[in-house]
C-alpha cells in the first residue's frame, strides 16, 4: 500500500505547522519562566553573602558571577 502524494503533503504541512506552533508556545513559556525567575545578578549575590554574615568585596562578587556564568 503506497501513500499518495497528497498524504505526504498533508503530513509535511502538519509537521511544519506543528513546529511553528511549538516554537511560539516554547518561546512564550520561556519568557514567562524568566519573568518569574530572573537570572542571578550582582545584587542578589551581594545580598546572599550579607545574609550569611559576610561583607563581600567586588572581587569576590565578580568571582561568583564568573562561576555562575560557567554553569549556565
Amino acid at each position: 500500500m503506497s501513500a499518495s502524494l497528497n498524504d505526504i503533503l498533508y503530513l509535511l504541512l502538519g509537521l511544519v505547522i506543528g513546529l511553528v506552533i511549538g516554537f511560539f508556545v516554547a518561546r512564550y513559556l520561556m519568557k514567562r519562566y524568566l519573568k518569574k525567575n530572573p537570572p542571578i545578578n550582582e545584587e542578589m549575590i551581594k545580598a546572599l553573602m550579607m545574609q550569611m554574615g559576610r561583607k563581600p568585596s567586588q572581587k569576590q562578587i565578580n568571582q561568583m558571577m564568573k562561576t555562575m556564568e560557567k554553569y549556565q
